[in-house]
């Protein structure tokens, strides 16, 4: 599944080049995990303001209303003057006077939704139990401190869980764990307030890395331009098991919490 840095990377990749363009058509293939929520027609002639993102959601700021859109399993989207005719996992396209955007999934986890405003109820369910996003100053010591302090399930779980910081899905949890010294099976409430600073640090670097590095392609992410990412290739547990650590040369073990796969140094990561 496409995580934070993936979004991110994603949003960056097209949202200069649509910003202050107006729609001029579009077309929706098979159904996606929820309806549109209008007609087509009603977004001819908007103008497209801004492109954001919430956790692993992107926002296209209409002049009237929004477009949320989420990648689902294995969704991506690409931005482009022209667009090839439209195939069999080609479930959306979005046609201004700048480019056209389209959005491909295999799986059909992904959505397209459209909302008046950020207060409706669809925003709500899908946006209001978001934790703080981990690249703002809003993620801060006593507040991630303050949150642990109420968690009695282990740290990695925690963190996937996504309403206490936003996004840090599986590859990036393992990573940020091995970075801070923290085994992912930790109860997060046992953790002190040096060793919680540590891994907020860790989340914050591990996120802007794999930004900087296009995020992590896996089986088949790029971005909106068409590159792939390249994290993967320095993933230090991820994906790893059965290899000698980077860092002290124990074996990497992989364990399964809550049906994920969990990777990790035993060396490295004592407690």
């Amino acid at each position: 599944m496409p995580e934070l840095p993936e979004v991110e990377v994603t949003r960056r990749s097209f949202a200069q080049a649509i910003t202050g363009g107006v729609v001029l058509s579009g077309r929706v293939g098979k159904p996606l995990r929820w309806p549109l929520g209008c007609n087509l027609s009603a977004l001819v002639g908007r103008q497209v303001r801004s492109v954001q993102r919430r956790g692993k959601y992107l926002l296209l700021e209409l002049d009237r209303g929004w477009l949320l859109l989420h990648l689902g399993m294995s969704g991506s989207l690409r931005f482009a003057p022209h667009l090839p005719t439209p195939g069999a996992y080609d479930h959306f396209d979005l046609v201004t006077d700048c480019g056209a955007l389209r959005l491909t999934d295999p799986r059909r986890f992904g959505a397209v939704i459209f909302l008046s405003d950020l207060a409706a109820p669809m925003a709500e369910k899908l946006l209001g139990r978001l934790g703080v996003e981990p690249l703002s100053d809003l993620f801060t010591l006593d507040g991630f401190m303050d949150g642990l302090a109420r968690r009695h399930a282990a740290i990695k779980q925690v963190l996937l869980a996504g309403d206490l910081v936003v996004g840090v899905g599986n590859i990036y949890a393992c990573e940020s764990l091995f970075l801070a010294g923290i085994r992912p099976t930790v109860r997060a409430s046992r953790l002190g307030r040096l060793r919680v600073e540590r891994l907020r640090q860790a989340i914050v670097s591990v996120l802007t890395l794999a930004i900087d590095r296009g995020g992590s392609t896996l089986r088949d992410f790029s971005s909106a331009d068409g590159n792939t990412g390249h994290f993967q290739m320095e993933a230090q547990v991820y994906a790893r098991a059965g290899l000698q650590c980077r860092q002290c040369g124990a074996t990497i073990r992989m364990i399964r919490q809550g049906q994920r796969s969990t990777f990790f140094c035993p060396a490295c990561q004592r407690a």
